[in-house]
């Protein structure tokens, strides 16, 4: 992840996941549903083809994190560093520590899609408690590492990656709270914004360290380039905000629209009555016969 790609890479993931969490955010409130996904049915009232068993969202982690840990071993195209130490160096030193530390981070996202595989698509019930557990955790690992991260840093990294932590960690926090109190529309807002405020801040760093628009890198010894990286997290927050509003603006319109098209379809197209002491049919029959001269 020390390149502008491996910065790039799980920021779009986190956005697009982000992005897919508040549209099913959005239409829940409206619609007023008591659950943000439906629990799955037992395996055995499932359908039986494979790819209606597999977990999707598990699919999306797996693949994810494989190509995460891939191209911490292997990119650029004719490195390896797969070597954790140097057993040349008769000091047995560690090799790599960034690398093997986003490695880390990725394995535990891996975890919880495969969690989400087997608790979906292999067991006779699913375990939301257990899926939620581990994407806790995969937060809180992220967390741990982050910790470490940005030990010989300098100022402005370390108050990068601070602020990267601080979403991080309220989202682990409400997934913690939802293995308990699960259901609450508030925690789904919150986690949700919270998601969209990491991923987006992700991308800026990787704007600060690798293509600053002024093409002068920021200076960790100046007072104003440190304060305004805290006015762009700040406005990261409020951008958060913005997008989940106007996402859930868009999802009610969609969701009224689309249920007065029904209730149009619905008037007129109701089938007609076909008992003949039905007043309704007693109204259709009645003026042809009106027609035929007949009284």
């Amino acid at each position: 992840m020390g390149t502008l790609e491996g910065h790039l890479m799980p920021g779009m993931f986190f956005l697009l996941y982000s992005l897919y969490y508040s549209v099913l955010v959005s239409l829940a409130l409206v619609r007023k549903q008591r659950f943000l996904k439906l629990p799955l049915p037992p395996r055995e009232k499932r359908g039986q083809r494979w790819w209606q068993l597999m977990s999707l969202e598990g699919v999306v982690k797996l693949v994810f994190s494989v190509s995460g840990i891939l191209g911490e071993f292997f990119y650029p195209p004719g490195t390896n560093r797969m070597m954790i130490v140097d057993w040349k160096d008769p000091k047995r030193p560690f090799m790599f520590k960034n690398n093997w530390e986003h490695v880390t981070m990725y394995g535990f996202f891996l975890l919880s899609g495969v969690v989400d595989i087997v608790s979906q698509s292999c067991l006779a019930r699913q375990k939301i408690k257990l899926e939620r557990a581990a994407e806790a955790l995969a937060f809180f690992i992220l967390l741990l590492l982050m910790i470490n991260h940005i030990q010989g840093k300098s100022v402005m990294e370390i108050r990068a990656h601070i602020f990267f932590m601080v979403p991080s960690f309220l989202v682990g926090l409400v997934l913690t709270i939802e293995i308990w109190v699960p259901n609450q529309p508030s925690l789904w807002v919150l986690k949700t914004w919270m998601g969209l405020v990491l991923s987006n801040w992700m991308l800026q760093i990787s704007i600060v360290m690798y293509i600053p628009p002024t093409r002068q890198p920021w200076r960790s010894d100046n007072i104003n380039d440190l304060a305004f990286l805290s006015i762009f997290f700040c406005w990261h927050v409020a951008l958060g905000a913005a997008i989940l509003a106007a996402i859930y603006g868009l999802c009610r319109l969609w969701y009224h629209h689309y249920s007065s098209c029904i209730e149009v379809s619905f008037t007129r197209y109701q089938p007609c009555p076909t008992d003949p002491s039905s007043e309704e049919l007693e109204k259709f029959i009645t003026p042809a016969v009106l027609q035929d001269g007949v009284v």
